[in-house]
């Protein structure tokens, strides 16, 4: 059973007690038979937490900001993975990465390792909305006290519901997600004006817990991202496997494909070469596009003011007919693209570090990237001249094809499976799993450490 989505849930009391039931399900049978897995060093205590730091969140979703919707609402059914994409879809679904949080929870839920007794748990999982509760920060009434943004959870683990669960570790073996890039979570304490974010990965108290963000900075040892929710959520493993023959037997008819927005200022930057370069690209003589058997060199699906967010056919479309897929940092340096691309076999192409390499290594390993992705230095194309076609047209088809190989054989890395998925699709690691996988080791490792010294 899944929340209704309208009308907004402020107005009818009795849809919080549906979205609670449908949040903590009893367990099934293919919960059940999960437990005759192996659990050493694995097990998971979930933090019960009062239902302000989660589902009254989202109770007044009607009032939630959000950049590209009138409506938060729709998004938050299927526990977070919003509103099928088509009545007969199984696996495509209108999903927001703002809300991994709430899906990230309900997969929580079904992990066959949790245990009631914290003092035997491995980690410690708190299901606190961190990026959702920010909003009154960012632009409700608490604007001004944004330096304040999760001293109320910090005050409940401490000091009002067993302290000494945190006090054990410190907060060491604690862990959480964070639905959104750390840099909006990094305002520096006591700045006077507030600057633009709050400051919840600076407080002093927060320093010891492992959070999983979407894009986290270069330094601070507890943060680690973890992918983008995708709009591929598929819940067997025949509904998966049809999707990567897909992948693999489409023709490739573009060289190269950008889906976003951006580059129409004046001002050098990366996004404004590739759409100039994309624009240029039209004017090449049909010769050169027979000798390398494409029919379109370079395709720009313009995603500006957020029109493809919740709408994936707009992008999946042309990135299964597309051979690479160009990766260019906007507001921040990572993107949703690039999980979307390696969903469609598209070969992405990086143009910093900083927007995958040195971000997601649980889930895409760093000495593997030569397999799967190609990286030209922005500066190069924005200052130097470098043509991003040319370096792409010059990359054998041999080869292009075995990275395709490549990204297929990452798929299940990257994706999030729908909860309640067959047992058949559990046999892969999704993106869930290996998130839960290096937060366990890490954690250990922490603490090992700590006992250490």
């Amino acid at each position: 059973m899944t929340p209704p989505t309208s009308p907004p849930f402020t107005t009818i009391p009795l849809l919080l007690l549906l979205l609670f039931l449908t949040l903590y399900p009893p367990p099934t049978l293919q919960q059940q038979s999960d437990l005759d897995s192996d659990c050493t060093n694995r097990w998971i205590h979930i933090r019960h937490l009062p239902s302000r730091f989660n589902l009254d969140i989202l109770t007044n979703c009607s009032a939630i900001h959000h950049p590209f919707s009138d409506d938060f609402c729709p998004y938050i059914s299927n526990h977070g993975l919003g509103t099928k994409t088509h009545n007969q879809s199984h696996s495509w679904f209108r999903t927001d990465p703002s809300l991994l949080e709430l899906f990230f929870h309900r997969r929580m839920l079904e992990y066959p390792c949790l245990t009631s007794d914290p003092s035997t748990a491995d980690a410690i999982y708190l299901p606190y909305y961190a990026a959702l509760d920010s909003v009154r920060y960012l632009y409700g009434p608490d604007y001004n006290s944004s330096a304040q943004h999760g001293l109320h959870l910090y005050d409940f683990l401490r000091y009002h519901d067993s302290p000494e669960i945190w006090l054990n570790h410190q907060g060491h073996d604690h862990f959480m997600v964070l639905a959104g890039s750390a840099w909006d979570f990094s305002q520096p304490l006591g700045n006077d004006p507030p600057l633009w974010g709050t400051s919840f990965l600076e407080l002093p108290e927060f320093f010891n817990i492992t959070t999983l963000t979407l894009e986290s900075r270069a330094y601070p040892w507890q943060e680690q991202s973890i992918p983008y929710l995708t709009s591929f959520h598929p819940p067997n493993l025949a509904l998966f496997e049809s999707w990567t023959k897909r992948v693999r037997r489409t023709r490739r008819s573009t060289l190269m494909l950008f889906a976003g927005g951006g580059g129409i200022s004046s001002t050098p930057n990366v996004r404004r070469s590739i759409r100039l370069e994309c624009d240029n690209s039209s004017k090449i003589e049909n010769t050169t596009l027979k000798s390398n058997q494409y029919s379109t060199l370079c395709e720009f699906v313009d995603c500006s003011n957020g029109i493809c967010e919740h709408d994936p056919i707009k992008f999946m479309k042309p990135m299964l007919h597309s051979s690479f897929c160009l990766q260019p940092p906007g507001d921040t340096p990572t993107r949703r693209s690039t999980f979307d691309s390696i969903l469609a076999g598209c070969i992405p192409v990086f143009f910093e570090e900083l927007s995958a390499r040195k971000q997601y290594g649980w889930h895409l390993p760093e000495d593997e990237y030569h397999e799967f992705s190609v990286t030209i230095p922005k500066e190069e194309v924005v200052f130097k001249g470098v043509k991003v076609l040319e370096i792409l047209k010059g990359i054998p088809r041999s080869v292009t094809r075995k990275m395709r190989d490549k990204l297929i054989e990452m798929i299940p890395r990257i994706m999030y499976r729908k909860h309640g998925s067959s047992l058949g699709l559990r046999t892969k690691k999704d993106a869930f799993d290996i998130a839960i996988e290096g937060t366990l080791q890490r954690i250990k490792a922490r603490l090992d450490d700590i006992g250490d010294e």
